[in-house]
């Protein structure tokens, strides 16, 4: 599903217009972003969890050249589903 199929499917499910609902996904989705930017998780009972994770530094190999690299640090988004929501997927 993309971001449009996305915004059709809540249009109908809540009974608004595309334009509302495509306003209320950006909004949420600016919410998430702004919380993990912030350093904080976005809890959504029976959805899921959003959170950020700082990764190591680490030795790699390039795969076209077999020359050993190393991988910087960086900080990653991490979803881990609600319980809820990975039990309907059994």
């Amino acid at each position: 599903m993309n971001k449009a199929e996305l915004v059709k499917t809540i249009a109908l499910d809540a009974g608004i217009t595309k334009d509302q609902a495509t306003k209320s996904l950006d909004s949420m989705t600016g919410a998430i972003k702004g919380s993990l930017q912030n350093g904080e998780k976005t809890i959504l009972i029976g959805f899921g969890t959003f959170s950020t994770v700082d990764r190591a530094e680490r030795k790699g190999i390039n795969p076209k050249t077999m020359e050993k690299i190393i991988i910087p640090a960086k900080k990653v988004i991490k979803f881990k589903p609600g319980k809820e929501f990975a039990e309907s997927l059994k």
